[in-house]
Parts: structure tokens; sequence; C-alpha cells
């Protein structure tokens, strides 16, 4: 569907590898998802990045720029880390979310979007709400569908999974001449990675396994 997703979980469980698929299983799958991680990007360029810019429309504005819900139109536009999207910025994306419109800054008129969103954060938004930093009305009408990854050390099954499926796909698990170098995993390395509670998570296994297959001679 076209359904807008809020994805919640801790830092690492995988929410942007679930935002891909859910946008590869869906009617826009053609193109290309688009990316903006609320977090890393300076406060004073958030507006531009999201909903463009024209240009002179403020001190380095040397030409006008399409925005970010532009280029994903007919598309997903993947929030990451909504939680650390300012305050004041949210209205702005809450009528985006509503009216299916943006406006450039600089721009005396609207422009008429056709996007899905799927967001993401490893905040408590309900907590972050009562607390007043994240607004209500946004929040719901994010709210159409949560997700909520628990994190690895709840799922502890998935972890021979996992690793079948990262010796299978990372080149780093291949020798020069293209075949795979560790095929397996020992009885005894398994139980060990199974008894860890993965405070960093899937991200963080991913990382002890390339480790272990870069020192690792046959297993």
């Amino acid at each position: 569907t076209g359904a807008t997703v809020i994805i919640e979980g801790e830092t690492g469980t995988g929410k942007e590898v679930v935002a891909q698929t859910i946008h590869k299983l869906s009617p826009r799958a053609q193109n290309t998802m688009m990316v903006f991680d609320c977090g890393a990007v300076p406060k004073d360029l958030i507006e531009s990045e999201l909903f463009g810019h024209e240009k002179g429309s403020f001190t380095g504005a040397i030409m006008t720029r399409q925005g970010l819900f532009e280029l994903a139109h007919g598309s997903t536009l993947f929030l990451d880390e909504l939680g650390e999207l300012p305050m004041e910025l949210q209205p702005k994306l809450l009528r985006a979310l509503e009216q299916r419109e943006i406006r450039r800054v600089g721009a005396t008129r609207s422009l008429k979007v056709d996007v899905r969103i799927i967001a993401a954060t490893n905040r408590q938004l309900e907590e972050e709400v009562r607390s007043g930093r994240f607004r209500q009305d946004l929040y719901y009408r994010l709210s159409v569908v949560r997700l909520q990854l628990p994190p690895l050390r709840e799922r502890i099954d998935d972890i021979p999974l996992l690793i079948e499926a990262f010796l299978a796909d990372h080149l780093y698990n291949r020798l020069p001449d293209g075949s795979i170098k560790c095929r397996r995993v020992s009885p005894e390395a398994m139980a060990l990675l199974s008894s860890y509670s993965w405070p960093g998570n899937v991200r963080e296994l991913a990382n002890a396994v390339e480790r272990a297959v870069s020192f690792a001679s046959s297993e």
C-alpha cells in the first residue's frame, strides 16, 4: 500500500533495511527511495534539503535547487532519525504530509508532490510527545502503520540466519578467485555469539562477523 509507516527501534536494529524492503515491495519500487537523515544535517539547512530553495533566497543560494520531496515524487522518502527534527520545522513537515504539497524556501507558490513517507526513530516518540519535544499532531499523522523492531538480544534465533546471509553476500568473505572463504560457524563460536547481549544490535553483529572472517583460516 501507500500507507505512511513509522519504524521504531534501537540503533543498529535494521530500520533502514526494513524501510528499503517496504519500498521494494510497493508499487513505487521502480523509483529510487530517497533518504534523509534528520540528525546529520545542520539545523539551518534542513528546510532547504527537504523542500528545496529558490535562487537568492538566502546567502549562498546561487541557483534554484529541488528538495528531497520533489526528488522523491512518485517514490518513497525515508526520514531517518525523525526524533531529531527541530520543533520549528515539524509544522512544515506536517503540512507537507497533510496537503501533499511543499513550498521551496523563498518561493511564492506551492508544488504538489506524490510521496510515500517512511520514517524511523530510535527514540520513544510517545514519550517525546509527552515531554513536549515532538508535536502530537505530527506523531498521529505519521502513525498510520507503526512497526517496532526488537533489539537483537530479544531475537537470538535470528543470529544464525543473519550470519548465514553475511557470509553469503559480503565481499570480505571472498577469496581472490571469487570462492567463499568461510562457509560455516563452529558450534562453539555460535554458542558464544548467541550468549552475548549485542548492545549495538545487528550492526555490531555484522562488524563482528567481518572481523572474525578477516582473521579466520577455515571457519
